[in-house]
């Protein structure tokens, strides 16, 4: 059985329908707070990868500190916004549904479907 991780912050509300979804199915899989166990900025371009999205797609661009370091104002590379992703976990977009060679951003929690 091919093992399924769900990077998330336990207070988010889709993060917790994603997780009860999972419970609830009797799948297997492992959660990840990315706040307490921070995501690396290799394992971010890989999860990127099996996305198939570029960086600035996962970006969450209503936060504060989004608003705070002008992001919206900066031409950013792939490179340099993974490391603002890697320093400052509320810039991700989640939660993140790995299992396998693919990943998605379960965002609706709906999209988990695709992935089961």
């Amino acid at each position: 059985m091919i093992k399924i991780t769900v990077y998330q912050k336990p207070t988010c509300t889709t993060c917790r329908e994603v997780y009860q979804t999972l419970k609830e199915s009797g799948v297997d899989f492992t959660a990840v707070d990315y706040y307490l166990d921070p995501i690396p900025k290799a394992k971010l371009k890989e999860l990127l990868k099996k996305m198939g999205i570029p960086a600035s797609e996962l970006l969450r661009t209503k936060e504060e500190i989004y608003k705070k370091l002008n992001l919206s104002k900066k031409k950013l590379s792939e490179d340099e916004i993974v490391s603002l992703m890697a320093k400052h976990p509320d810039l991700i977009q989640r939660p993140i549904v790995e299992k396998g060679a693919k990943a998605i951003l379960a965002r609706p929690a709906e999209r988990l479907k695709e992935i089961l």
